[in-house]
């Protein structure tokens, strides 16, 4: 049987032992997900916390068809997509810009995360997701299939194209330098 739906059936009837065990399993996985789509470390905790309260808060409506680990990505990856809406650019003040200008090893890096994050936002929403997923999440193909609810074929296109588009884009943003 099932060990997740051991643990829900647990939860379900009040097993506080269950609920940490459900949680350890599956908070690092969250926190890395939230972590990739929100560049606040804090706020991401935030949202992985909002993940599992959310969970916990309709566990009774909750039927087990599988991969309840799937079901957690869904409401992480519509907590964060609510965190993006209500995002402001921000501004970087004079103190924080003579920090990154201090270290050439963090100016590469903040160079490198924003020059993938803008590639990976000119990138189609089917394309992108399939990158954050493979690449970030380190989901196999067929856990993205099913996540997607799609074939995996349709995943293996997806991928190959976003790979291709990315080469593009990053080699022109490295010509325009």
């Amino acid at each position: 049987m099932d060990i997740d739906f051991l643990l829900i059936r647990k939860m379900k009837q009040g097993d506080d032992e269950a609920f940490d065990t459900f949680v350890r399993k599956y908070y690092g996985d969250i926190l890395k997900y939230c972590g990739y789509h929100c560049s606040d470390a804090e706020y991401a905790e935030d949202l992985t916390q909002e993940t599992f309260a959310s969970f916990f808060t309709k566990l009774s409506d909750y039927r087990h068809k599988g991969k309840t680990k799937n079901y957690l990505y869904t409401i992480a990856g519509n907590l964060c997509k609510n965190y993006y809406k209500q995002q402001k650019p921000a501004s970087i003040d004079d103190e924080k810009m003579s920090e990154i200008e201090a270290s050439g090893d963090q100016e590469k890096k903040i160079t490198d995360k924003v020059t993938l994050e803008w590639a990976l936002e000119q990138l189609p929403a089917e394309f992108r997701e399939v990158i954050e997923l493979y690449y970030f999440q380190e989901m196999k193909l067929t856990e993205i299939a099913e996540l997607l609810g799609i074939g995996l074929s349709l995943v293996k296109y997806r991928l190959t194209q976003a790979r291709s588009r990315l080469q593009d884009l990053l080699g022109k943003e490295e010509t325009e330098e």
